[in-house]
């Protein structure tokens, strides 16, 4: 038996035996007949016996003091009572054993012995919350929740270090909660002298504004809380999109049931797609991946297929689909940076464009009911090689003749925080105190959650009815240096920001859509773009000389054919 146990077992015997004293005393008003006190042993023993039985069986030795609360509580009054009934029904079967016995002490010590036995675990409780040293660290909660009293009770039972001392909602229903006052966001501009931490305790739309708002009247320190945390605000929580024509049953009966292949499964975009298929369902995912760690690392997280496959190696390719025989193939695997692209030509323009000709051609040969290839912006009036190439995937995927597969394409901008995204960037930079290197000040680009994007993607694919490119509605483009500045202000660091110059085939600003050639579809997220129907046999001659092309200069001369609004910049 634990010391805890122990303890709590010798302080309930001891109550015990007060509370049913003072039960005798009260039943006979302080002057208990002699012959009466030869039964109070036998109750007291068969009543300790029974407490600690019923006690022990609903886990009341075994707490945290600073967490004793209500649940407990109830759980300490069934425990009683079980033992009062069975004590009742021991005295009933076994009266003349008890003899002499007022009945009615039963009843008086039921309660006596309930106030005692449950006020002294509650005891320490309220002495931690009493007596324990005030924080220093002071927070206003934004929004009224449930999640909002759980941070004011887990400040008063010391498991959260910030004090709540005001709570701000848009239209509070009630002035306080939890013993904190609750006012409106119109009292709170009024006031002046104000916490400098933030806790969002709610799902609020333009978390960006909303932080704006409160730097304004000298917040500086900005947190969310979640189910299981209390986390920093990140400047992926600012730029989140948060699509509000999100259709997830749509998703749901379209990829339940499914088997779905993932090629570059180990990517950011790939790895999220082969999570979100799981969640909605899936009956079995393929991830697909060249490089051995990712695709290790994806196997530890989820339950998969690993293949180790190379997409340029079309027979390779072939016999996984083969074997596996998916029902959904969606390609992302591709090289998407742009400095390393120029300088690598031909490697990108084999993986991006022999990797999805081969991963069409044998979704197609194989009769794979759906596929889907990710594409970018960068396709847009590209002027690098990675553009131009994921271009021409979108020109094959639309004029290909797709006999019995369903193909699409899904164009959008950057997702936050994958891997060679400047976020990660500019917070590794931040962290060593360097300057944050910014291309030019008035650079431009579309972001978007990677997990949005991959259910837009999947949401996209449900409403496909072959050869289109649909465009995700990734909102306005950010300035990076606006970006930098808000890193900065969010990590509260004092680093510079420092203008290196636009690199190899990069440009200000990225285009999702051309003027004028947008389609809209019954999602408000989602738009077509006007398809670019070509002479096939022409298109795939162009692709043929650009696959063989090996000079630098002899492929940009390819992908201009190919794509005549390709403008390379030095």
């Amino acid at each position: 038996m634990s010391l805890r146990v122990m303890f709590f077992l010798v302080w309930d015997l001891f109550l015990s035996l007060i509370s049913l004293a003072l039960a005798y005393l009260l039943r006979f008003n302080f002057e208990v007949p002699p012959p009466y006190w030869e039964g109070f042993l036998k109750l007291y023993l068969l009543l300790a016996i029974t407490k600690f039985f019923s006690l022990f069986l609903f886990k009341q030795y075994h707490f945290t003091w600073r967490y004793y609360g209500l649940y407990e509580a109830k759980k300490f009054i069934l425990a009683h009572l079980l033992a009062y009934i069975i004590s009742a029904l021991t005295v009933f079967v076994a009266y003349p054993f008890f003899i002499p016995f007022p009945r009615s002490v039963l009843i008086i010590d039921f309660f006596l012995s309930l106030l005692f036995l449950l006020g002294f675990r509650f005891l320490k409780r309220i002495y931690l919350e009493s007596f324990k040293k005030e924080s220093s660290r002071t927070a206003i909660i934004y929004g009224l929740t449930p999640q909002t009293k759980h941070l004011i009770n887990s400040f008063q039972t010391g498991a959260f270090e910030y004090k709540p001392i005001l709570v701000v909602e848009d239209n509070p229903k009630s002035n306080y909660i939890s013993g904190v006052k609750v006012i409106s966001k119109k009292q709170f501009l009024k006031r002046t002298s104000l916490p400098k931490t933030l806790i969002v305790a709610k799902e609020v739309d333009d978390l960006d504004s909303l932080v704006e708002e409160f730097k304004k009247k000298g917040v500086e320190e900005f947190k969310i809380a979640t189910l299981k945390r209390i986390k920093p605000i990140e400047i992926e929580d600012l730029l989140a999109r948060k699509p509000k024509d999100l259709d997830k049953k749509a998703i749901q009966e379209f990829i339940k049931g499914k088997k779905v292949l993932i090629t570059g499964a180990g990517g950011s975009i790939g790895s999220e797609l082969v999570k979100q298929c799981l969640e909605f369902g899936a009956k079995e995912v393929i991830g697909v991946e060249l490089n051995e760690f990712n695709l290790y690392q994806l196997n530890e997280k989820y339950p998969i297929v690993p293949i180790l496959c190379d997409v340029t190696q079309k027979e390779e390719f072939k016999e996984v689909v083969r074997k596996y025989k998916p029902n959904l193939i969606i390609h992302a695997a591709a090289y998407k940076h742009v400095p390393l692209a120029e300088l690598n030509p031909r490697a990108t323009v084999k993986n991006n464009v022999l990797g999805t000709k081969n991963a069409i051609d044998i979704a197609i040969e194989e009769k794979v009911p759906h596929f889907v290839l990710i594409s970018t912006d960068k396709a847009v009036n590209p002027t690098n090689i990675m553009g131009a190439t994921k271009r021409v995937c979108e020109l094959y995927a639309q004029n290909v003749n797709s006999k019995e597969t369903t193909i699409c394409a899904v164009r959008f901008g950057n997702v936050l925080g994958s891997s060679g995204s400047v976020i990660p960037k500019f917070k590794a930079q931040i962290e060593r105190g360097e300057p944050l290197t910014v291309t030019h000040p008035e650079i431009t680009r579309y972001f978007m959650l990677t997990s949005e994007a991959c259910q837009l993607v999947l949401q996209s694919a449900t409403i496909a009815k072959g050869k289109e490119v649909f465009i995700l509605d990734m909102g306005k483009p950010v300035k990076i240096v606006d970006l930098a500045k808000k890193m900065i202000q969010l990590y509260n660091k004092k680093v510079e920001i420092k203008f290196i110059g636009l690199r190899p085939g990069e440009k200000l600003y990225e285009e999702l859509l051309l003027e004028g050639a947008e389609e809209k579809t019954k999602y408000k997220s989602i738009f077509i773009a006007k398809p670019t129907l070509l002479d096939s046999k022409t298109l795939f001659e162009k692709i043929e000389r650009l696959l063989k092309a090996k000079e630098k200069g002899e492929i940009i001369e390819s992908l201009k054919t190919l794509v005549p609004e390709y403008s390379p910049k030095p």
